[in-house]
This record gives C-alpha cells, sequence and structure tokens, in this order.
C-alpha cells in the first residue's frame, strides 16, 4: 500500500455560487416505521419473511421497529439537533397501495402520513430525499405474480413511482428509484416527460457497492480480477446506465459460464439496441452507497453445473487481519477505498453528480454503546476520503450517514446498531439517546468538513465527555423502566397467586371447621 495512504489528511471545502455540500442522514421505512399493519398498510415481502419461525435471529421483526411511525415529531427534532441539510428516508410501497396495483386500492391515511413527514421536514429546512423503494415488495406482488422476476413488476412500479409524483412531487425533488436498469430507466422516462417540467426535481439511482483492491498491484492477472470485482457489483446496473450496456467482463464471463453448462443462451440477458438506447442516460444524479474494501485475486472455480453470480467473476476476496472492525464481521474500516471508489465512478461514468446515500458502521454488543469511538473514526475516515476526492475532482455534492437511528436490520434482527442514536427497544417508549457520534458529526457539518487538526481532536475530547452523562440517564430510564416492568407484572403475579394462596387456605380452614 501506498505510504501515504497511510496519513489523515483533514480538508475542508468552501461554498461556491451560495451551493454548499449537502450534509445528511437517512433511514428505510421497514427498518424504522414499525405499524406494520395499521391504517390500512398492506403486508411487505419482509412482513411475511419475518414471521416465519427461524428466518430472523431471536425471530425478531419489523412490526415496531423504531415506532417511527408514530414518532415523526420526535425524530425530525433529532434531525434538527444534528444540523443535517437533508434527509434520506423511503416511502413503503404497500403503505400506500395495500396490494402494491394502483387500480385495486390506494390508502388515503398511509399518503397523508408522508405528506405530513415531508412537510415537516421541510417546515424545519431540511431536504427530503426520498427513496422509493427498500427492499419491502408488497406481498400480494409476490405471491401473484412472483416478485421481480415478473416482467409486468416494471408497470406496477412505474404506477406507484407516479403516484408518489403526483401526491409529493410539488415538494419533493431529489427521487431514488430502484436498482435495476430497466425499471429505474421506465420511472426515469415518465419523470422526465410528465412532471420534469412542472416539478424541476430529479431521479437518480442508488447503488451499493465495495472497493476492491489487487492483492498484488503489480500482476495483472490481481488488477484484472480486482476490475471484474468492481463490474460485477457496481457495473452490472451503472453500465447500463451511464454507457448503455452491462460491461463486457460481465458479459464474456457469465456468457462463458452459461456455455459451460449447456444453456442456449447467456444467464445475463441482452438488451437490444433500442433498450440500450432507452435506458443510457437516464440518471440525474447517481447514489452510491459504500461499506467497506476488499483485496481481490484471481480463482478459477472448479465447474459447476449450477454456476451463479458468486462463482461467475472467478475471484477470491481477503481482508487484511489489521483492518478495524468494530462491527459484524463483514464490515472492516478501510476509508481509502472509498476515495478509489470515487475516482472510478469518475473515471468511468463520466464524473456523474454523486450523493453518497449510505455510509456507516455498526456494533454488534448487547449492551448500550453510547461512546461509539469507533463510530467516530470511521466518520473522520471515510468522510477524509471524500473531501479528498473532491480535491480530485470527483463531482460529489452530498454525503448522508447511516444511519439516523439503531434500527432492525434485516435477518440480524436488533442485534446490528447502525445508528447515531441508540433506541432503548426494552423500552415501551423506544427512548433515544445520542451516541458520542451525534455531537461529532454535527461539528463536521458545522464547520463543512475538517478545519484544522487541533479544531478536530477537541471536537472528539468534547464528543466523548458529552457520551458519559448519556449513558447515566439511560442507566438511570432503563432502572425505572425495570422497576415498571416489576410493577406492571410482577406485582400483578405476586397478588393473584396471593389471593389464589388466600382462597386454598380459606377452603382448608372451612374443611377443617366443618368437619369439626
Amino acid at each position: 500500500m501506498n505510504k501515504e495512504l497511510l496519513v489523515i489528511f483533514l480538508l475542508s471545502f468552501q461554498c461556491t455560487s451560495n451551493v454548499c455540500f449537502l450534509w445528511g442522514v437517512g433511514s428505510s421505512a421497514y427498518q424504522t416505521e414499525g405499524a406494520w399493519d395499521k391504517d390500512g398498510k398492506g403486508p411487505s415481502i419482509w412482513d411475511a419473511f419475518t414471521h416465519r419461525k427461524g428466518k430472523v435471529l431471536r425471530n425478531e421483526t419489523g412490526d415496531s421497529a423504531c415506532d417511527g411511525y408514530y414518532k415523526v415529531k420526535d425524530d425530525i427534532q433529532l434531525l434538527k439537533e444534528l444540523k443535517v441539510n437533508h434527509y434520506l428516508l423511503s416511502i413503503s410501497w404497500p403503505r400506500i397501495m395495500p396490494t402494491g396495483i394502483k387500480a385495486e386500492q390506494l390508502n388515503e391515511k398511509g399518503i397523508q402520513f408522508y405528506n405530513d413527514t415531508i412537510n415537516s421536514l421541510l417546515e424545519n429546512n431540511i431536504t427530503p430525499i426520498v427513496s422509493l423503494y427498500h427492499w419491502d415488495l408488497p406481498q400480494v406482488l409476490q405471491e401473484k405474480y412472483g416478485g421481480w422476476q415478473n416482467i409486468s413488476m416494471i408497470n406496477y412500479f412505474n404506477d406507484y413511482a407516479n403516484l408518489c409524483f403526483e401526491k409529493f412531487g410539488d415538494r419533493v425533488k431529489h427521487w431514488i428509484t430502484f436498482s435495476n436498469p430497466w425499471t429505474h430507466a421506465k420511472v426515469w422516462h415518465s419523470y422526465n416527460n410528465t412532471w420534469r417540467r412542472e416539478q424541476r426535481g430529479m431521479v437518480g439511482i442508488s447503488l451499493t457497492s465495495g472497493w476492491g483492491e489487487p492483492v498484488d498491484p503489480h500482476s495483472q492477472t490481481d488488477r484484472d480480477a480486482a476490475e471484474r470485482y468492481i463490474q460485477f457489483h457496481l457495473g452490472w446496473f451503472a453500465n447500463p446506465i451511464y454507457r448503455g450496456d452491462y460491461p463486457e467482463v460481465m458479459k464474456n464471463y457469465v456468457g462463458r459460464k452459461s456455455a459451460q453448462q449447456g444453456l442456449g443462451t447467456s444467464r445475463l440477458p441482452s438488451f437490444s439496441v433500442q433498450e440500450k438506447t432507452y435506458i443510457k442516460g437516464t440518471s440525474d444524479f447517481l447514489g452510491i452507497g459504500h461499506f467497506t474494501t476488499r483485496y481481490v485475486l484471481q480463482k478459477n472455480f472448479p465447474f459447476l453445473q449450477v454456476s451463479s453470480y458468486h462463482t461467475d467473476p472467478d475471484l477470491a476476496e481477503l481482508v487484511d487481519p489489521n483492518w478495524p472492525a468494530p462491527g459484524p464481521k463483514w464490515l472492516y474500516s478501510v476509508p481509502w477505498g472509498f476515495r478509489r471508489l470515487l475516482n472510478f465512478i469518475k473515471t468511468q461514468y463520466g464524473n456523474p453528480l454523486i450523493y453518497v446515500t449510505e455510509n456507516g458502521v455498526s456494533e454488534t454488543l448487547q449492551c448500550p454503546q453510547l461512546c461509539d469511538e469507533w463510530r467516530i473514526q470511521y466518520l473522520k475516515g471515510y468522510i477524509n476520503e471524500i473531501l479528498k476526492a473532491l480535491n480530485d475532482g470527483v463531482n460529489v455534492k452530498g454525503y448522508t450517514a447511516w444511519s439516523l437511528l439503531d434500527k432492525f436490520e434485516w435477518n440480524k434482527g436488533f442485534s446490528e446498531r447502525f445508528g447515531l442514536y441508540h433506541i432503548d427497544f426494552k423500552n415501551k417508549n423506544k427512548p433515544r439517546y445520542p451516541k458520542a457520534s451525534v455531537d461529532y458529526y454535527k461539528k463536521i457539518i458545522s464547520a463543512n468538513g475538517f478545519p484544522n487538526q487541533r479544531e478536530v481532536e477537541n471536537w472528539h475530547r468534547k464528543a466523548m465527555a458529552s457520551c458519559s452523562a448519556t449513558h447515566q440517564h439511560l442507566a438511570a430510564d432503563s432502572l425505572i423502566t425495570h422497576m415498571e416492568m416489576v410493577t406492571e407484572i410482577v406485582l400483578p403475579t405476586v397478588f393473584t397467586l396471593c389471593i389464589l394462596i388466600s382462597i386454598v387456605l380459606l377452603i382448608f380452614y372451612l374443611r377443617n371447621h366443618s368437619s369439626n
């Protein structure tokens, strides 16, 4: 590794023409809202999945999640405390369209919920960036049509997107679609043809990718393997939109593996000339989610009758044991990989407008961890690499820390926590508590970057001091919650047992008395 990459350069940047870098945080509907069957909401595929025993750690569900459906005002107050410019949220398709089909049913209460949320954000000078889909497909569409494997989903999703543009587009100016080139393009053209002139917003796609670094940068074989890693992760979806087709290396490898399996055509579909033209250029901005990096080298897999996406690129992934891994085993902190990914996008796709839509780190410890030193270091490292990329000429204009709250983390339940704010899920009120990273990130936002080493070190000291006081508050609240549980559950149980024992003793006494 280049020695320069071991040095942390602290950079800041200036606003130009009153346009500043956008700082924000994000969340998603299923992971935070809860109220899974309230006020007319239909079931999603994640409602169905989590209700099947054994699918999620400890059989936890997002049925109530963070109770975000009932705590909009509270959570917007947290956003105000952070002083963010924007909030990235997703709309739950089955909350506003219970079956997923516009012609069948609309849920006015769900539409009103998002209207109220958007209005409250704007009233507090927070820009809503709205994702139309964050994995919560209406269950009815899964059962009736097999979900996204059915081409009819493109039209159903387009109908849903147009409803969102109609109901919210007068106020929402940043839309994120779905990571399927054809579906995305359909929605982009709908907005472009019907809504853009009046609403003057932007429609982009958000893609999540790690960075692949060759194990041996002097080996052409390893460099080629690292290139395949990026093309199979990012290029699969980005290349059709920015260059008009799937990456050549992906077409070649999947085509060859498909032929070895005896298939008549490649498992990777091909676009017609008309489809390439229709898809290319259909993004006003590129959203990038990024968490970690891998070292990559060539690995030839033996011939398999059932090849898959995971074996198609013929590569192996490695990690450096010295990389910090504060949370789950997959998430190593490797900030320098982010700068390289952003520069790859600049070179590969013509330097598009970029918003970082997800970047963060989780913890897996079960006891409350409000003094999240590792998250502070992660934010410092990754944001600093974004600022370096800006100096490189990358057209990145916004950063979204993932995430505002601890929340439901898919098949890991509540065991992984990405939030800047801790939630006590054992407390029925689900109170929010700021971690040290809240104070630190707030300082980054206020300074629009890192002004100088001494001030940044001072931020760190103050952030760590603030979390100690919050920890005491949390401990006191936890004790109160425990006592309330004793009052609500244990005492009535003891009282009931006392009554039952008294009755038994009374019966025993009366029998003895009558026999005498």
